[in-house]
């Protein structure tokens, strides 16, 4: 795989954990080591959380510990990926200079106790964070174990009010606004009295109550984290060799956080992923994208999310050793579920899993994020599971080498309006009371994606999640050949340029699929004047003007079926075949789906928020080209193609649950580990099978 730097990072999938032997109770090197080497271990992460090891007192360095640790994986033939220090500083800083934490509300420091409290964009934090990523890097970059470097962790934490954040957004509105008074009229400030005469007399954000405003504050926060991880990486570029890799491990649901810009700012996409295991991974569970995301697709997608951020393979720089949480909140992986979870992300384009660590922590609040190992040091269950899982990969070699993910059916997903929805959500939270008002759904933009794309994998869809400013900037011609099928839930923020590449992608021959919210407002947050869906309207041969939340679910009938949540559109059709109709005495009068003729394609228009069943019978209506559509069974056996660096074609197949199934391949394959010909394939509880077709590419 080459990076975006042309670095050449090697084909081979990675797998390992992050090792942290500074925070062991005994000293065991030499047997974790051979435990990594026996469990196909081939990366260990080290370094990245602890400042004040690094640096006890100011100015006094202590970089040595590690020089053992790096020799052990060297000799080993385990690589390492070195990371920054600076996502935890160390108390003497802390006490010396209070003014670096984030202030997260005007005038209210973060507590310190925890990590991540600072404002990165601080120059007193910048000083001292260039010092200990000097210090650390050019001490280690040269050693033979280290293939990459890790800057910070999970960036975009924080949200800082601080008073020279604060003065550096009005700069930045000003140069972005091109003066007040355009500010005034595009966020309608004669409203409640808001107008500005000069940019001084803008209000702190803690009690704002203009949605353009706070679209316009979280822009401008996700620059800063991007510009901050940019910042470390020309550092650490500094001392990087040509062969040497440049990541940030990436958490897209951090509040300041771009993930796309912050891939961009390296050489290889890396993200955090944790999902839902036990029952929650299995077929019969609706799925939900809150920590962790549950559901048998939360594999699938988080992986097609890291894919969307840089479009390329990536490393999962975290993922589940055994329980995600604290004492509460334990639930260890069923027999098998590592192995499905890996293989799905390797299917999807992963190129190295790394885990979320190697020993479980003898102290401090991660007591209980359970590593490999458990308090004991005594390998069991877990690192039986895991260990089998690496030597199956490393089995596997060539075969799992350069993957590229097969994808028929697009869905696009914003940042922006994700941000906008997290202000003013277009539903309640699901688990109010209905008869009452709110609270608010600040997941709800999540959640309506999620939907759709559990519904789009349950109908055996292969999805590529896109972000919008990545499709704003594509020829729609080109991607309504390679995409025939693009989905676009709730894409509340979008510019004319966007909805122009949406109606051509329709005209070439697309079918274009449209969610609640599309299309509503402009980039920055203004309603359109047109109705709505604004400039696709009459692409979809519809339009609405009138809206209602659901206290209840309502149902839905027709080509499709099943039940529509929190939220109706009043579509009124002009032009459009209607698809599918409520069941109910007032929404029954509109649509809840049409269809229509666009060009040489087609645009469809669902006007709720799905039930993962109407999501799902929807996706099956759009009829995926899947040549293992009669084997799959919704959310229990799925299949995913995929192609390999040697061009050879290659079947994931992944079974959801208890139940023992078995099936009959559509073309001649073998089994990737053994190389037998399957002509049955058996498939256990909880298991997946990689199979390669025979002759296909070679």
């Amino acid at each position: 795989m080459e990076s975006k730097s042309g670095l050449r990072i090697g084909d081979r999938i990675l797998f390992g954990a992050a090792y942290y032997p500074e925070y062991q109770p005994v000293e065991r090197l030499a047997e974790d080591f051979r435990l990594m080497r026996e469990a196909g271990f081939n990366l260990i992460r080290v370094g990245e959380s602890v400042w004040s090891t690094w640096e006890p007192r100011e100015g006094e360095f202590e970089l040595e510990w590690l020089q053992p640790v790096l020799d052990g994986a060297h000799a080993h033939g385990i690589s390492v990926v070195l990371g920054t220090p600076t996502y935890a500083v160390p108390p003497w800083l802390m006490l010396k200079h209070p003014e670096i934490a984030a202030e997260q509300k005007t005038g209210v420091r973060v507590p310190w106790g925890a990590r991540q409290e600072t404002d990165c964009s601080h120059p007193v934090f910048r000083r001292y964070a260039e010092r200990i990523i000097r210090a650390v890097v050019g001490r280690y970059a040269a050693h033979p174990s280290v293939v990459g470097f890790q800057v910070d962790n999970e960036p975009g934490q924080q949200v800082p009010h601080n008073p020279h954040v604060f003065s550096g957004f009005k700069r930045w509105l000003l140069e972005k606004y091109n003066g007040v008074e355009a500010i005034n009229q595009a966020w309608n400030l004669t409203h409640w009295a808001h107008r500005l005469n000069d940019i001084d007399e803008l209000w702190v954000p803690d009690g704002n109550h203009v949605p353009q405003y706070d679209l316009a504050w979280r822009r401008y926060q996700a620059e800063l984290t991007t510009e901050y991880i940019a910042w470390q990486t020309a550092i650490v570029r500094e001392y990087a060799t040509p062969d040497q890799f440049i990541t940030t491990c990436i958490d897209p649901m951090r509040p300041a956080v771009d993930d796309r810009a912050i891939g961009a700012t390296g050489d290889v996409i890396a993200s955090n992923q944790y999902l839902a295991t036990q029952d929650q991974l299995g077929p019969d569970i609706v799925g939900d994208y809150a920590f962790p995301p549950s559901g048998s697709w939360a594999p699938f997608f988080i992986s097609d999310r890291t894919w969307a951020i840089g479009q390329q393979r990536f490393m999962v720089t975290e993922t589940n050793a055994t329980s995600v949480g604290f004492p509460w909140f334990n639930y260890p992986a069923f027999d098998g579920q590592w192995r499905q979870v890996a293989w799905a992300m390797i299917a999807r384009g992963a190129r190295a899993v790394e885990y979320w660590h190697w020993h479980t922590m003898h102290g401090s609040w991660e007591t209980f994020w359970g590593g490999v190992l458990p308090h004991s040091f005594v390998p069991g269950r877990v690192y039986e599971q895991v260990a089998a899982l690496g030597r199956e990969i490393q089995q596997a070699g060539q075969a799992v080498e350069g993957i590229v993910p097969d994808a028929t059916t697009g869905l696009l997903f914003s940042m922006p309006t994700r941000w906008a929805f997290e202000y003013h959500p277009p539903m309640q939270d699901p688990g109010a009371k209905p008869e009452k008002q709110g609270p608010p759904d600040r997941a709800a933009y999540e959640r309506i994606v999620y939907r759709f794309y559990g519904g789009l994998n349950r109908a055996g869809h292969q999805v590529r999640v896109m972000h919008a400013a990545d499709f704003e900037i594509t020829d729609p011609t080109i991607l309504a050949a390679e995409l025939p099928v693009l989905v676009v839930p709730a894409l509340y923020l979008a510019s004319d340029a966007l909805i122009a590449n949406l109606t051509a992608y329709a005209a070439a021959g697309g079918h274009l699929v449209l969610g609640i919210r599309t299309g509503y407002a402009d980039e920055i947050g203004r309603p359109k004047l047109d109705r709505q869906p604004a400039g696709l309207a009459a692409a979809a041969g519809a339009w609405y003007d009138e809206f209602s939340n659901l206290v209840q679910p309502v149902a839905v009938s027709g080509d499709i079926s099943g039940a529509a949540e929190g939220l109706v559109e009043g579509l009124i059709p002009d032009g459009a075949t209607v698809l599918a109709s409520y069941q109910h005495p007032h929404f029954g009068r509109w649509p809840a789906a049409t269809t229509h003729r666009h060009g040489a394609g087609r645009v469809t228009y669902l006007g709720s928020f799905p039930g993962l069943d109407l999501a799902e019978s929807l996706a099956r209506w759009l009829a995926p080209d899947h040549p293992w559509a009669d084997q799959l069974v919704p959310g229990a056996l799925t299949v995913h193609g995929a192609s390999n660096a040697a061009g050879e074609r290659l079947w994931f197949v992944h079974n959801f649950g208890w139940e023992a199934r078995s099936i009959t391949p559509p073309m001649p394959v073998e089994d990737v580990l053994s190389g037998a010909p399957v002509e049955v394939l058996d498939l256990g509880p909880w298991d997946v099978r990689v199979l390669r077709e025979r002759g296909a590419g070679r």
